[in-house]
């Protein structure tokens, strides 16, 4: 089972290249990934068959017929198949690119079943608030 994990800080190359990390890449199996629009303003990676599995487990999930065709069409449209070249690096498009903020400096972090690229300063205030969060929850002690 993958397990992604870490955070990582490469710059975005000419192009929108970025380079990702060797402990992250060598857990990526299949040269099909997709990129697609995070729930919050981040770029979401995952190899292109847990893709699959994980916007139809969600779309099953909702009940709702509007809220299921919002979902997909929020889901679908954003996404966008790309590979990893042989150096490991890949290429954001540029509406990903602009929807989460990014410019040169990135954060690529590890988040279990799929990897997540952020504007490096946004992802330092929004860790800064799940820090905040989960210390008044005490979720840890």
């Amino acid at each position: 089972m993958k397990m992604f994990l870490g955070e990582y800080n490469p710059n975005i190359t000419e192009g929108s290249r970025i380079a990702l990390p060797k402990k992250l890449r060598e857990q990526i199996v299949s040269d099909d990934i997709v990129l697609a629009k995070g729930f919050e303003k981040c770029v979401l990676l995952y190899e292109k068959q847990d893709w699959a599995e994980k916007v139809e487990k969600q779309v099953e999930n909702l009940k709702d017929q509007v809220k299921r065709s919002d979902l997909e069409r929020y889901l679908f449209t954003s996404a966008s198949e790309a590979s990893v070249d042989s150096q490991g690096r890949l290429v954001i498009p540029t509406p990903l690119k602009e929807f989460a903020g990014i410019k040169s400096e990135t954060a690529v972090i590890g988040v279990g079943d799929h990897i997540e690229i952020w504007d490096k300063d946004t992802w330092v205030s929004h860790l800064e608030e799940i820090t905040n969060g989960l210390s008044q929850t005490n979720s840890f002690k």
